[in-house]
This record gives structure tokens, sequence and C-alpha cells, in this order.
């Protein structure tokens, strides 16, 4: 009788699962609006209103909206099903991006009407991501089959956002900037009737109407430590722009450094998703977030722009992986019912915190030493990490 351990699955045997690939490839399809969406409003509300302050405001109430409403969207999702509830969202999301695009195809658009649009798009922006997390778990239940599966969605995901941008600067070179927001509802709209068609599609679960107070705490680590990441991560941009100026570099290789860091954690997905863990989920995550923290922190010690490109490409390695594991652990930790929920906490945590760490971080350079502020959005990903686990918790019971 053999005794070796049966081998890891592969990336390839989590796309032969049943319909795997078709629910898949319709739910990127929609996902994709997302990776256009920001740039597209951007560039066509700031050419309709010729104000920057105008666009970035028009931006951050599109985004509040979509973020912090998204856990109350999610549960919409779990209570009615996703075919029930899905589309509808999708439908009236792409249907406000129409407005907003006819509203801003022309210069001469009116903020208030242009804000207003915007806020109540993203209030209606449907949580593809989590639902589609939450139906990986029925389509590969097993814990090692659902880890690859989520590693191959967050590296899908990854690259989504940066040719979303792309896809928006090829689209504006023949057209008006509201095209792409129209691009942008119509792949959500498509992409989402394709996606609620999928025979793994779940519907309505009777579950409790709200989690029990073991599974909040349960969610408490995998949200808590995705804000941190998202807090650390959010402010690394301008920490780049500070140490070229500083270093007299010509600030055009941000950009290459930050490309450093993409491809950093893409290659952390994909390893991430072939080992064969020992250590269950709660230790992985506290400790990818902390050797994030560790590595930014060291960062900014670097003596130089390669030593620091270095250190953004190990610090990418592990934003895979800890996001990763925060979802798979929220995933354990939430019932049958509300996994479509849990999940978009997690996503809500990572997004909240980006939204604040850069406006931190701004406020901070040139106020502190650089290096302090390295420090500090290091940080930023270890307290949360250390706070979440410092105390031993039994089990989640749910009934």
């Amino acid at each position: 009788m053999s005794t070796h351990a049966p081998s890891r699955p592969s990336y390839a045997a989590v796309l032969r699962l049943p319909h795997a690939r078709r629910t898949f490839a319709s739910a990127l399809t929609a996902r994709l609006s997302y990776g256009t969406v920001s740039l597209a409003v951007l560039l066509s509300v700031t050419r309709a209103t010729g104000s920057y302050a105008v666009s970035g405001a028009v931006l951050s109430l599109f985004g509040a909206t979509s973020v912090f409403l998204m856990p109350f969207r999610a549960a919409l999702i779990d209570r009615h099903g996703a075919r029930r509830a899905l589309l509808p969202m999708a439908v009236l999301y792409g249907a406000l991006l129409c407005v907003l695009a006819a509203l801003t195809w022309r210069p001469g658009a009116p903020p208030p009407a242009v804000g207003a649009a915007a806020a109540l798009a993203g209030a209606c922006a449907p949580p593809l991501g989590p639902t589609m997390r939450a139906l990986w778990a029925e389509l590969a239940p097993e814990p090692g089959m659902l880890a690859r599966a989520y590693g191959l969605d967050g590296i899908a995901e990854e690259l989504l956002y940066v040719s979303g941008p792309a896809l928006v600067g090829v689209l504006t070179g023949f057209a008006p900037p509201a095209a792409g927001i129209l691009l942008s509802a119509l792949l959500i709209v498509g992409g989402t009737s394709v996606f609620v068609t999928s025979p793994v599609m779940c519907g309505p679960r009777a579950v409790a109407p709200g989690p029990g107070r073991g599974a909040l705490s349960g969610l408490l680590a995998p949200v808590a430590v995705a804000t941190g990441v998202g807090l650390a991560l959010s402010g690394v941009d301008l920490l780049l722009m500070a140490f070229a100026a500083q270093r007299s570099y010509d600030t055009s290789v941000v950009p290459w450094v930050l490309g450093a860091l993409s491809a950093g954690s893409a290659v952390g997905g994909l390893v991430n998703g072939a080992v064969r863990w020992r250590a269950p989920a709660r230790v992985r995550l506290r400790r990818f977030a902390v050797a994030l923290g560790l590595v930014l922190a060291a960062a900014g010690l670097a003596p130089g722009l390669w030593t620091l490109t270095a250190a953004m490409a190990c610090a990418g390695a592990v934003v895979a992986p800890a996001l990763t594991t925060a979802y798979l652990l929220a995933a354990e930790t939430a019932d049958e019912g509300s996994r479509t929920h849990a999940g978009a906490w997690v996503n809500t945590g990572v997004n909240a915190g980006s939204s604040g760490g850069a406006l931190a971080v701004g406020l901070l350079i040139g106020r502190v030493p650089l290096g302090l502020c390295f420090l500090l959005a290091g940080g930023a990903a270890v307290l949360p990490a250390v706070g979440a686990f410092r105390r031993r918790r039994v089990p989640a019971v749910v009934g």
C-alpha cells in the first residue's frame, strides 16, 4: 500500500471541475467592470467638469457607497439567492452608470447631479467577488482544492485591475472618456447575466437572520488583517514617490517599482496555492501579515532603488497569500448560508483600509522622517494581526 500523500490539486484541476470554467469566466467578465470603471469615471468627470477636485470627490462618493454598503448587498445575496438578487443589482448598477455616462459625455455637467449618480451607482454595485468565492466553496468543497481555487481567483482579480485601466486607455484613444463608463456597464450586465445561469448558482437558504456571536468572533481576525493589509499598501505609491524625490531619482521609475510589488504578489499567490500547508489558516494569516509588515518597515532602510525594488517584490510575495488566507478563514468561519456575507466583510476591510491609508501617509510625508513612514505602514499590517490573535479562541459554534 502506498504511503505517499495525495498530490496537490493543480490549477488545471480546478478549472476541470464541473461548470467551473463557464462560471468563473462569466464572473471575471463581470468583474472586469470594476477594473475599468474607476479610471473611466475619473477621466470623464474631469473632462466634463474641468475640475480635479470635483472628479476626486465624485470618485470618493462612488467608492464609499460601493465599499461600505457591500456587506448589506451581500446579505441580500445570501438571503434571497444569487439568481434572484444579483442580476437586479447588476442591471440597476449598469443603468445608473449609463446615466453617469450621459451626464459626463460632454463638458458642462452639473457636479451635484454627477455626484448623486455616482453615489447611487456605487450603492448598487453587485458583490461579484464575494459571490464567486462563495461559489468556489460549492464547486470545490475539498480544502486543498478550495485553497487552490481561491488562489486562482485572487491572481485573476489582480490581473483584472491591471488590464482594466489599460483597456480604458485604448478606448479613450478614439472615444470620449464616458465611453469607458458605458463599457463598464456592458461588462457587468452581460457578465452577470451569464453568471447567474450557472447550474451551481445557489438559491436562498434557510438561515438565521444574522451571524451568531461565535461567527462574528471568527470573522474578526480575517477582517482585521485584511484592513491592516489595505492600510499598509494604500500609501505605498506615495512612499515610493517620496523615496524617489528624496534620493533624486526620476519619479518615472515609480511605476516599475510598483510593478515589482504586483509581480511579487502574483508569484506569491501562485506559490501559496501550490503549497500543501500544514499550519492552519489562522496561523498562516498571522504570519503573512507580520511578514508583510516587517518587509515594509525594512524597505524604509533601503540604500537605493534596486534594494527598494527587491523589498517591494518580497512584500508583494505575501500580499496575495495574506488576502487569500483571509478569505479562506472567513469561509471556514461562516455557515453555509452566509459565505457571501462573510467574504464581503473581508473585501470591505481591504477597501476601507485602502481608503484611509493613503490619506494618513499623505499627511505624514514631509512632517516625519521617511523611514518612520515606512515603519508606520508596516505597523499597520502587523498590529491588527497581533491584536486579533492575541487570545486563544474556542471554535465558533453556530446554532
